[in-house]
């Protein structure tokens, strides 16, 4: 897909898994199973999937996955595979390396959405996985990050910034706007304090990266939200104003967790939002 100056593509970085009822929240699984199944820990098949821009001048990556830094106890517990999908094996195959990466947008800083940033190098030191990268990270966000509360301290893992902030490699947004040319973002507090969503238009097309606000498919309805979320309430009222332009503009939704579902343009019926087409970028 082509969108202005960029080339669009989209990169799986690892295969993970979550607890079902902590991915919907209030949702009964009787509901939610139907969507997706779990397995025999109540887990759901997930995927970290990225964004590559491509333009002239940038080649720009939207977050980057679990990363491979993980022990044995925690690839266990999440199921993290980074071994059948991974940042260097999508990009190799796209003809770049993590080299030739000269921007980062992050998100926000959860494991899975940041964990890719850093690499350990031969000796075992925590190195930048993109040296050569900006990575853009919401100022709000850096600070709960970095005093995280205690329901926020398991999902923020400093060794995934660390060195970046040594390096003097982070660039910090503060709120919405352009942070480079032709990409905007927009942001939510619902799942966490500063998450923030690039969005790439050229007027006719766009794409919204969803990110933790619409993880999967199955997300897509008001009331279907996370209990990973810290303000689950406000996640309600974010998609309430934000459908309603999605449906009316067409934009294209990109899945950042979706293993079967890489993207979708919805529809309205009444009050009732559905999915018009699925979709893969091309």
């Amino acid at each position: 897909m082509r969108i202005g100056n960029f080339d669009l593509y989209s990169i799986e970085t690892s295969r993970f898994a979550l607890d079902g009822g902590a991915m919907f929240g209030i949702v009964p699984k009787t509901l939610w199973e139907k969507k997706i199944t779990p397995d025999e820990k109540n887990r759901i098949p997930m995927c970290t999937r990225s964004l590559f821009l491509v333009s002239k001048y940038k080649r720009i990556l939207i977050d980057t996955g679990n990363g491979d830094k993980w022990d044995d106890k925690n690839r266990s517990i999440y199921k993290i595979d980074t071994n059948s999908v991974n940042i260097n094996n999508a990009l190799n195959h796209l003809g770049y390396t993590p080299e030739d990466v000269t921007d980062i947008i992050n998100t926000h800083l959860h494991f899975d959405h940041c964990g890719g940033n850093t690499r350990f190098d031969n000796s075992g030191k925590i190195v930048p996985t993109f040296p050569n990268a900006t990575y853009w990270i919401q100022k709000v966000n850096w600070e709960l990050a970095t005093h995280p509360t205690e329901k926020d301290r398991a999902s923020y893992l400093a060794n995934n910034w660390e060195v970046l902030m040594e390096n003097g490699m982070i660039e910090f947004v503060d709120g919405p706007g352009e942070i480079l040319p032709g990409i905007k973002v927009i942001t939510s507090n619902g799942h966490t304090t500063g998450q923030q969503h690039p969005i790439i238009s050229d007027g006719i097309t766009t794409v919204f990266y969803c990110g933790d606000i619409i993880p999967t498919s199955a997300h897509i309805s008001v009331p279907w939200v996370m209990a990973y979320d810290i303000l689950p309430v406000t996640t309600m009222e974010e998609k309430k104003k934000l459908l309603p332009r999605m449906v009316d503009e067409s934009w294209t939704l990109f899945f950042e967790h979706d293993v079967d579902c890489e993207a979708v343009i919805i529809g309205r019926d009444g009050k009732k939002v559905y999915i018009k087409e699925k979709f893969k970028l091309e």
